[in-house]
């Protein structure tokens, strides 16, 4: 009998994983990709001794699902721990960067919040549960109703500024963060949720780890593409999609050098971004309207400004992870990175490496100004928090005119458009971060 064949759209985390899942169910497998790289967003470029992630910094192993992954395909062996260091995270409070609290004594003394504030933090476990349209609550209903203003301002703003570069107005809560909202149905409180080990306290890890790879987080989708059994089609953008009345999917690409590359499949998996479905001519299709719905994702545009200093130059001692600015500070960049603390080759010695995030849905402005200009904005607003001395010895900036897909009010929209866009058209699946989420382990599909 022969193997069903499938043709999977993108060599990101995403389509290197659903292949290596495709292929031990017994199918043949082939991966188009119109880049000469595998790995999407997840691109590592060294440059004068420095080593730059242009997506994801770090990859957290956190559930026994991530880590049985990285384990099956043998990827976990490579990975590099994060300096303890960078358990400590910072914000900036008025013009300062300020420490978060990592555990009871360190959150009586901080500063981060009021003692008003923190009282009513403490008054969590007797807020009750939101009983009506709790399913379309955004990010920001949520923290302020369950732990107050100004854990919104100075916790929750800053927070999802770093990870999806947008507002917690924006985020939906069962899309961005479902283990949030599934606590609260079940404990009817994250404290209670908290002390009961969670929602399914058996799929956490006793400890979790912060990791990357010795060439940067691009080593990981690398070294999964080599353990497929069929090498990616590297530099062959896909232009045509058409359903065969005997069910096969004809599926067309063009290479760089302008040869046309056509082949049949059983099933056709796309996870490529949503703003690109509609440059592919879809023929024969049902339902491909609902293509249009996809294409409602929300990316803002992101600058990521690289800075290299000798170490003296900096004051500050960048010991921790990073630190993320809240709305309310009003400053013109979204948070600084401390990327050669957060592991060893980051940096040439005695250097450091700054990863400054411009833009997003907050500025996203900014991200249309000249090169030159985002890379000096980020500079004086370094300068100034973190006492540096003198010119960057090295500059780099990486724009993202689409970056982090946002799980907002249309997703669930999205959701239901590709499940019946696969329902109306066998062998059709629509799939990628604007559908599953973004987060890392969310792409390390099976």
């Amino acid at each position: 009998m022969n193997k069903k064949r499938v043709c999977i759209l993108g060599a990101g985390l995403s389509g290197i994983s659903l292949a290596l899942s495709q292929e031990n169910k017994g199918k043949q497998v082939l991966i188009f990709e119109k880049d000469l790289r595998v790995g999407g967003v997840l691109e590592s470029v060294k440059s004068n001794g420095y080593l730059m992630d242009y997506g994801a910094n770090t990859l957290s192993v956190r559930t026994k699902k991530t880590e049985d992954f990285l384990k099956q395909h043998k990827i976990l062996e490579y990975a590099v721990d994060a300096n303890q260091k960078c358990s400590k995270r910072f914000i900036v409070k008025k013009n300062q960067i300020i420490s978060l609290p990592q555990g009871p004594l360190s959150f009586l003394s901080s500063s981060f919040l009021s003692p008003l504030g923190k009282l009513r933090l403490c008054l969590e476990p007797f807020i009750s549960r939101k009983q009506d349209n709790a399913s379309e609550e955004t990010m920001a209903s949520f923290v302020e109703r369950r732990l107050g203003k100004q854990a919104l301002d100075y916790g929750a703003n800053p927070f999802i500024g770093g990870v999806y570069a947008s507002r917690p107005e924006s985020l939906i809560l069962k899309h961005a963060f479902p283990r949030l909202y599934e606590t609260e149905r079940k404990f009817g409180s994250i404290f209670w949720g908290m002390m009961r080990g969670g929602v399914q306290p058996s799929e956490k890890l006793p400890k979790s780890r912060l990791i990357s790879f010795q060439e940067g987080m691009q080593e990981l989708p690398k070294r999964l593409a080599e353990k497929l059994q069929t090498p990616p089609v590297l530099g062959c953008e896909i232009k045509k999609i058409e359903i065969k009345n005997n069910g096969k999917w004809s599926v067309q690409g063009e290479t760089q050098d302008g040869k046309i590359k056509e082949e049949l499949f059983d099933e056709v998996i796309s996870t490529l971004p949503s703003h690109v479905l509609l440059n592919i001519e879809w023929v024969g299709i049902k339902a491909a309207h609902l293509l249009k719905t996809l294409t409602q994702t929300f990316h803002p545009p992101l600058a990521l400004c690289f800075q290299g200093f000798n170490r003296q130059q900096i004051q500050h001692p960048l010991d921790g992870f990073g630190f993320l600015v809240p709305e309310k500070e009003k400053r013109k960049i979204l948070g600084t990175l401390f990327s050669s603390t957060l592991f060893q080759n980051r940096a040439p010695e005695n250097c450091a490496l700054l990863t400054t995030f411009v833009g997003g849905e907050r500025n996203p402005e900014l991200c249309t100004l000249p090169e030159s200009e985002i890379m000096e904005l980020a500079y004086k607003e370094n300068q100034k928090l973190l006492g540096i001395d003198g010119k960057p010895t090295f500059e780099h900036i990486k724009l993202w005119p689409k970056s982090i897909p946002i799980p907002d009010s249309t997703m669930d929209a999205r959701i239901k458009a590709a499940s019946a866009l696969s329902l109306e058209n066998k062998g059709l699946q629509i799939l990628g971060s604007h559908i599953n989420g973004a987060p890392l382990p969310n792409c390390m599909v099976t």
